[in-house]
């Protein structure tokens, strides 16, 4: 029996010199997995920054293509402004003559409107 108990104790010493190795081995790979992990992490704020500076450089395309547009918008609608005052002008104008009960001028406008029309018509066909 003594026999018997030497080699569990034998199996016992292995075992604890092997759990050791493997604890040793465990703290060893978690050391490993930090390494890796700050590898990966350091890998994925470089994609981040990546990522960062591309959504900056996006907003600032967008930035400028909305101050075009704002731009733009402004013109049109100063253009806009500038035209109703036109507009306005000709309809002051086409008061003055209707309420002018002259039957020669009105005869003279319609039949230049008919004339204008006609020559658009033609050059359009």
């Amino acid at each position: 029996m003594n026999g018997s108990r030497s080699i569990k104790d034998l199996r016992g010493g292995r075992n604890a010199l092997f759990d050791g190795i493997e604890e040793g081995g465990i703290r060893a790979s978690s050391s490993y997995s930090n390494e890796i992990s700050e590898f990966d992490n350091d890998r994925a704020m470089d994609g981040l920054q990546d990522r960062i500076s591309i959504l900056k450089r996006l907003t600032g395309d967008i930035h400028e293509e909305v101050e075009s547009h704002n731009r733009a918008l402004d013109r049109m609608g100063n253009d806009m402004d500038a035209s109703r005052g036109i507009l306005s002008g000709t309809m002051d104008r086409f008061k003055m003559v209707f309420e002018t009960k002259s039957s020669r001028r009105m005869a003279t406008l319609v039949a230049s409107f008919v004339a204008l029309f006609l020559l658009i018509y033609y050059l359009t066909k």
